[in-house]
């Protein structure tokens, strides 16, 4: 059965009322090779690690779960099972219906926009006003230690500070679940782990299901959470 048979099939078994993010028996293959087999679920406000080394496969589950994983065709994925979403099957969705957040090792900044511009690309359309956009950005920055940052250009944050912004515009966006994919890996060791422990903080705040992948226990040790693997 094709990948787009098996989701679209069950996408009407996802109960109405569950919290967190559901992995549903999870399968992904490449040209044949299995990468990924997961079932699990990941509760509101805890920090999942998936611990592998690079090529396992890691990285392809969480682009799966965004909803941009290349499936069938000349690319070679297989993939089968269930994405849930507090109570939704993602499965089918646009990446940008799935209100899921991603943070990357590098933090993407847009170069061109100020910092409070790069916070306010990713505000939901349902903010409307200058005034209300204006202060859901000030406050962010406040939250994050970088009060006053808003009309900065990002070329002159320190990394940290780079950081904490781009995890700000990632959460301003308001996703029901927030995936790590490798973020504290081209830190150096004192800022990773002040940056880990204020992601961390963030999401269980916010009751984020989180995903962690990552190749370093430290970081899998520093989340305190489930450490599994990809297969």
């Amino acid at each position: 059965m094709s990948s787009t048979q098996t989701n679209n099939s069950t996408l009407a078994l996802a109960p109405a009322t569950a919290k967190g993010l559901e992995l549903r028996r999870v399968s992904i293959r490449l040209n044949g090779r299995v990468l990924v087999d997961i079932d699990t679920i990941i509760k509101s406000g805890e920090i999942v690690t998936l611990m592998g080394p690079s090529g396992s496969g890691k990285s392809s589950l969480l682009t799966y779960i965004c909803g941009t994983l290349p499936v069938g065709g000349t690319a070679g994925f297989e993939v089968s099972g269930q994405v849930v979403l507090n109570g939704r099957g993602l499965d089918g969705l646009a990446p940008q219906d799935r209100h899921v957040g991603i943070l990357f090792q590098d933090d993407l900044l847009f170069p061109h926009l100020s910092v409070g511009g790069n916070l306010a690309f990713a505000l939901p359309s349902s903010v409307r006003g200058r005034l209300e956009r204006r202060t859901r950005i000030e406050d962010a920055l406040e939250s994050a230690g970088l009060g006053g940052f808003a009309d900065r250009d990002p070329a002159t944050l320190s990394g940290g500070q780079r950081a904490r912004v781009a995890l700000m515009r990632v959460l301003l966006s308001e996703p029901g679940a927030l995936l790590l994919d490798e973020p504290f890996s081209k830190l150096d060791t004192e800022l990773r782990d002040q940056i880990r422990t204020f992601v961390f903080e963030q999401a269980r705040l916010r009751g984020l299901p989180t995903l962690m992948v990552t190749h370093d226990p430290d970081d899998g040790a520093a989340a305190g959470g489930r450490i599994i693997n990809p297969v």
